[in-house]
């Protein structure tokens, strides 16, 4: 069985954090958790860099899937749009290179790694070592995105699991009626 490396993203206009992790059946590990750390610079500039830092880290990392976090819209709009903007930034990068792009909410993220979905960034940075066995823990921007691919891992797996009972979307909307 080949493993498959997800590589998860935390997009942010000022700090990008990226991961990758390795899943081999039941097995998952950390290969890479880091940020994109971006300069003072106009908008344009840093979309820039994240798009060609993620370009840089999907060639060297080879993986096979990307899943990224939706935009949370909060009570800034000037922000949420940045935010937008990083974010595609990055999916452009996992495009220009073929990969599957997956994407979830905050809450999404947070109820498959902390149980809830208004876990706060120490619950998830817990939970992320925890969950990986890492000695150490991660900086914030770097864990929510190992959270990110850990949350697409965890979709994809449950997807598997009902598809081998044959239950379909379809099926769970009929024994709900």
């Amino acid at each position: 069985m080949q493993a498959d490396r997800i590589l998860g993203i935390d997009p942010g206009s000022v700090i990008t954090g990226y991961a990758v992790i390795e899943v081999n059946g039941q097995k998952t590990q950390l290969v890479r958790a880091d940020c994109l750390r971006l300069p003072k610079a106009p908008l344009a500039e840093r979309l820039g860099i994240i798009y060609h830092g993620i370009r840089a880290v999907i060639e060297e990392l080879q993986p096979t899937e990307m899943a990224v976090e939706e935009v949370f819209v909060g009570r800034n709009p000037s922000s949420a749009i940045k935010l937008g903007q990083a974010r595609g930034a990055a999916i452009c990068a996992g495009a220009a290179t073929h990969l599957p792009v997956a994407e979830y909410t905050p809450a999404k993220i947070k109820q498959a790694i902390a149980g809830r979905g208004a876990a706060d960034k120490q619950q998830i940075q817990h939970m992320v070592r925890m969950l990986l066995n890492l000695k150490e823990t991660l900086q914030a921007d770097a864990a929510d995105a190992t959270a990110v691919a850990l949350c697409h891992v965890h979709h994809r797996q449950t997807a598997a699991r009902m598809a081998a009972q044959g239950i379909t979307a379809q099926n769970i909307t009929r024994r709900a009626r």
